[in-house]
């Protein structure tokens, strides 16, 4: 590039001839809402049920685990999508997750989850990420349950259980692993906290 002021860069500095700056402006501002709608209008098609189970490895694998749970089928007729537990709802730490994913399409390219062997041999490790991540978020996804429980409606063993999780600042996932998913075979025990 040139110190003569000519160049890509230049080009771009300088001020337009033909177009006034609130034509420019307004073709800019119109241009971002386009881009932000068709962006988050990509977001929110990621988190539906059709695009989680579009690959084989969920369809055939954690998909059918999460039809025999009460996430699917329930007394209320209300179901707890992929979604629902997976991508949190807040901008910033949904964009987070996004990014994280990235390394679930690059398994998925890699074939690392491709058939029912190898998910299982992975299923411990795939586990033990999403189980991190939701202690670490202190079960985000799901946590505004504690507040919306009526404990007293509770079946007596629920409503214990649940009574001693607040009182111990228990995250939801502490007690509730394998709760839409079957757990690992290969899983160590836990240990009493």
């Amino acid at each position: 590039m040139s110190d003569n002021g000519s160049g890509f860069w230049a080009t771009l500095k300088r001020p337009s001839a033909k177009y006034s700056l609130l034509a420019l402006l307004s073709v800019g501002f119109i241009a971002g809402i386009l881009f932000w709608g068709g962006f988050n209008t990509a977001m929110e098609a990621t988190n539906t049920l059709e695009f989680c189970i579009g690959c084989h490895e969920m369809k055939d694998n954690v998909y059918q685990e999460y039809k025999t749970t009460i996430h699917y089928s329930n007394r209320t007729g209300v179901r707890a999508y992929c979604s629902d537990c997976h991508v949190p709802r807040d901008w910033g730490h949904k964009m987070m997750r996004k990014i994280q994913a990235s390394q679930e399409v690059y398994g998925k390219i890699m074939g690392t989850i491709s058939t029912p062997e190898k998910f299982e041999a992975k299923r411990l490790e795939l586990a033990g990420h999403e189980w991190e991540r939701m202690k670490g978020s202190d079960s985000r996804e799901c946590r505004n349950s504690f507040s919306a429980m009526d404990i007293e409606k509770q079946k007596a063993r629920a409503s214990k259980m649940h009574k001693i999780g607040q009182d111990e600042k228990k995250t939801c996932i502490d007690c509730h692993k394998g709760i839409a998913h079957r757990k690992p075979k290969n899983m160590p025990e836990e240990e009493d906290e």
